[in-house]
């Protein structure tokens, strides 16, 4: 008795998108310094009505929190992503890193005349390995089957 089962089809161009979606947002956490989040310096007065719970929250308390929380979730998306890219193989890293996350916005023609790779190669390791990240990430996207009635 033989057991087959098949695996869902997976769609190319959403997963595709999804991990440059990833990627970029890589860049923008390296990028991205909160100047919102920042506390006021100029003071402003309320009235505010006496609590009963004996708890106190300041705005520059709150805010501080909020920024720590921030940091704590960008730092771990920043380290979920590398180490995401230090699992593929080395042509396929030297790849993503070289286009996607350093700090210079450059063109696929660039980093493969850089690396030294045919166009063709090129976009076969690209390929190759935004579909391990996409596994590796779990952001891969299925196709989705439509039943007739």
């Amino acid at each position: 008795m033989q057991i087959s089962f098949k695996l869902p089809e997976i769609n190319r161009e959403e997963t595709k998108k999804a991990v440059e979606e990833a990627l970029t947002k890589y860049q923008m956490f390296l990028l991205m310094e909160p100047e919102e989040l920042s506390p006021k310096i100029t003071a402003s007065f309320t009235l505010a009505p006496p609590t009963n719970t004996n708890e106190f929250h300041s705005k520059t308390e709150d805010l501080a929190v909020k920024r720590l929380d921030q940091e704590i979730t960008r730092h771990r998306y920043l380290n979920k992503i590398r180490q995401a890219v230090n699992r593929l193989a080395f042509n396929e890293r030297s790849v993503i890193i070289k286009r996607y996350l350093e700090s210079d916005d450059v063109f696929d023609y660039e980093v493969y005349n850089e690396l030294g790779f045919s166009e063709r190669k090129y976009y076969r390791l690209k390929s190759r390995a935004f579909y391990k990240l996409a596994f590796i990430l779990k952001i891969e996207v299925y196709e989705e089957k439509v039943k007739s009635s």
